[in-house]
């Protein structure tokens, strides 16, 4: 059986939060978080798909609730999806092969 070594120092990515919006995103050995975030003003919270359902960038909030990162919305007409925090349109985007952008005005996909 191969033998699994466990590193004492892995990446990890934390995002300083402020009023609920991310202004910063950093990624380092975990080893820097230690001391970082004890030693560092403002909110720090990590950040990965598997544990905030989204990564975490600039400008998204962080919903405590739902314990997720959420990019700022595409557009009004979309909603949230629970399950994912990601944001959906009110019309399934076509699966043809072609481009579409979404039209807010008809709330409908235009081909590109």
């Amino acid at each position: 059986m191969p033998q699994v070594l466990l590193q004492d120092n892995f990446m990890a990515t934390y995002a300083k939060v402020n009023n609920g919006l991310v202004e910063k995103v950093i990624e380092a050995e975990s080893s820097f978080f230690d001391t970082f975030i004890d030693s560092t003003p403002g909110t720090w919270i990590e950040t990965s798909n598997a544990i905030r359902k989204n990564y975490a960038g600039i400008g998204y909030s962080y919903d405590a609730v739902r314990n997720a990162f959420i990019r700022p919305r595409d557009f009004y007409s979309w909603t949230l999806d629970e399950d994912t925090c990601q944001w959906k349109s009110p019309v399934v985007y076509p699966d043809d092969g072609q481009k579409y952008t979404w039209n807010e005005n008809t709330k409908a996909w235009d081909a590109v």
